[in-house]
């Protein structure tokens, strides 16, 4: 189970783990976007891999971690790789300083592959409502922000979803990829 209040910023202790599920943003796209977040000038773009979320950074204990693994492996095989298009931006200011390249379309996949990951032994209360996006700003000088928002206004680019990842945060390294989930394969085409 995890721990009450682990999400967003709870720092594992001894015997537990910070994990994150999200969709890679695939290459060339997720280099451009690093780098732009590099030269807004913030600390996080060389140790946070570009992605949406799934489910933010969250506890568990160490031993939970075969059963997350299980879980987002049922998670993938119930659900169907999309199209994904990021366009424009958008940002979190004042609530929380951020700009993002926003999900154009996806949205919808996203919102239903982030219920069905933050269920089971990753049922947890996020704080905020969810909100499918790929941050390129964060906690930097709102000049900054506001450079962010604007240098990327017309930002776009279009991409499958075939898998999403979960990730582990390492404390030196940053985030790094544990397991990647591939979506079932028997996809419809409309």
């Amino acid at each position: 189970m995890v721990s009450p209040g682990s999400v967003h910023g709870g720092d594992a202790h001894v015997g537990e783990v910070t994990v994150g599920v999200a969709v890679a943003v695939p290459e060339p796209y997720a280099t451009e976007l690093r780098e732009h977040r590099a030269s807004f000038g913030d600390t996080q773009a060389d140790l946070v891999p570009t992605h949406v979320t799934l489910l933010p950074p969250t506890v568990v204990d160490v031993e939970q971690l075969a059963d997350v693994r299980v879980h987002l492996g049922a998670v993938a095989r119930r659900q169907r790789p999309f199209a994904m298009r990021l366009r424009g931006t958008g940002t979190f200011r004042p609530v929380s300083p951020v700009v993002f390249v926003a999900v154009a379309e996806g949205i919808s996949e996203c919102e239903l592959l982030a219920e069905d990951v933050c269920s089971g032994p990753l049922a947890v209360e996020v704080p905020f409502p969810y909100h499918p996006h790929v941050t390129v700003a964060h906690d930097v000088a709102e000049t900054e922000l506001s450079r962010a928002f604007q240098a990327l206004g017309s930002y776009a680019c279009d991409f499958e979803v075939e898998d999403f990842a979960l990730y582990v945060h390492d404390a030196a390294a940053g985030w790094r990829s544990d397991s990647v989930f591939r979506l079932r394969q028997d996809r419809l085409d409309e």
